[in-house]
């Protein structure tokens, strides 16, 4: 659930401010960008009078984020994300999820697609998120996504999903014939699932902030559409049915390119496999993908040259899989050629990445332990789900069950 924040699907001025946030233990750099509110303040839905809600205690703020299962999960997708859920979930009440709904946006291959959810969800567990600290489960698991996405689609102007930039470019390259309805409103279901669990914080990347800065309108469009007096009225608690959540986007990691060129995410959907790693690539496929990735003539090696992104991308994954400095890096490989630096990164990738393939065996090798998780995973985000969607149809004028 990653990438200067631009323009967004409103169009509105530039974002007003921004504040840092750091784990006061050291183990997060990161940086919380609030967009832009409205009129609604961002208070947390409570239950209605006919629900029983928690004990009233002090809690963390609440992340939630996913990754679907299409393709192979890959460096980016872990360096973009996961890596940084780890350090989330000592610092937050997490929720993570594969989004297996959004996976069918697009042509996909039915078989396969169970399998990979399964083995998503194993990699989340290698690369290190914890089932105690975080609640691990399939989106589809959860039918209050599906639910809330409808109600949420009736109070969704068309103008606002026609105007967000990845339906224009996957339209484009899919041709309108194998575009389904499913490509223009899946921001809607993304806008579900961040606001059954009214989430304070979103692991975003900067080019994904058009999709949490339309959640936000949705959530305010239905507050003031149907929160305070008017669910009051109705025998609700009245206030605001959805907390607005914020951008929760990491200093470093957010961003990974394809290493076939420096000006393009890595991504599941390039047709090469060369332009990615993936996390489940064995030891000769690393050296031979490095070895062939795109660089540059210019003498030496640097961070921050425009004119030298594979470097910069190159330098960046080197930095955060070894946990050094940018500093630290430089100082290290500014003097390389670039073939004893690829070595270098080849070692440091393989390293970093043997023990989660090692563990990722040893979880998928365990069907009943990684079910467990799931079930368990899916319950507790059932609890909280249920009573959002619950006070979203009392406060929409629904006859109760």
């Amino acid at each position: 659930m990653s990438r200067a924040l631009l323009a967004h699907v409103l169009h509105r001025p530039p974002l007003l401010a921004s504040r840092s946030g750091a784990d006061a233990r050291g183990l997060l750099a990161s940086r919380i960008h609030p967009l832009r509110r409205l009129n609604c303040s961002a208070a947390e839905a409570a239950p209605g009078p006919t629900e029983e809600a928690p004990a009233s205690t002090a809690r963390k703020k609440r992340v939630v984020s996913g990754v679907q299962p299409t393709g192979m999960v890959h460096l980016g997708n872990y360096l973009g994300a996961i890596k940084n859920w780890v350090a989330l979930q000592d610092l937050y009440e997490t929720f993570f999820f594969i989004v297996d709904l959004h996976a069918i946006t697009l042509p996909y291959d039915a078989p396969e697609l169970s399998k990979a959810t399964r083995s998503t969800a194993a990699i989340y567990l290698a690369c290190g998120i914890d089932s105690s600290k975080a609640s691990i489960f399939v989106q589809s698991h959860v039918r209050a996504h599906v639910e809330l996405m409808w109600l949420l689609s009736s109070s969704t102007p068309i103008g606002w999903l026609n105007r967000m930039i990845q339906f224009k470019e996957k339209s484009r390259k899919a041709g309108d014939e194998n575009v389904g309805v499913a490509l223009l409103t899946y921001p809607v279901l993304m806008a579900s699932d961040i606001l059954l669990y009214q989430s304070d914080l979103v692991p975003v990347g900067e080019d994904q902030t058009q999709h949490l800065e339309l959640t936000r309108e949705i959530a305010e469009r239905v507050n003031n559409l149907y929160g305070g007096r008017k669910w009051k009225k109705l025998g609700g608690r009245g206030g605001n049915l959805f907390k607005v959540p914020e951008a929760l986007i990491p200093l470093a990691g957010a961003r990974v390119m394809s290493l076939t060129d420096g000006l393009s995410k890595m991504s599941k959907s390039a047709a090469s496999d060369q332009s990615r790693i993936n996390l489940l690539d064995p030891k000769d496929v690393i050296v031979n993908k490095i070895k062939r990735c795109k660089t540059d003539s210019f003498p030496g090696l640097e961070f921050d040259n425009p004119e030298r992104p594979e470097c910069r991308n190159l330098f960046s994954i080197y930095q955060i899989i070894t946990g050094k400095t940018k500093e630290e890096v430089v100082s290290e490989c500014q003097d390389m050629n670039w073939g004893t630096f690829k070595t270098t990164l080849t070692d440091a990738l393989i390293e970093h990445l043997q023990p989660i393939q090692a563990r990722y065996e040893e979880i998928m090798s365990d069907p009943g332990y990684l079910d467990n998780i799931l079930l368990e995973g899916a319950g507790k985000a059932s609890e909280i789900a249920d009573i959002t969607l619950n006070n979203v149809y009392q406060a929409m004028g629904f006859l109760r069950r």
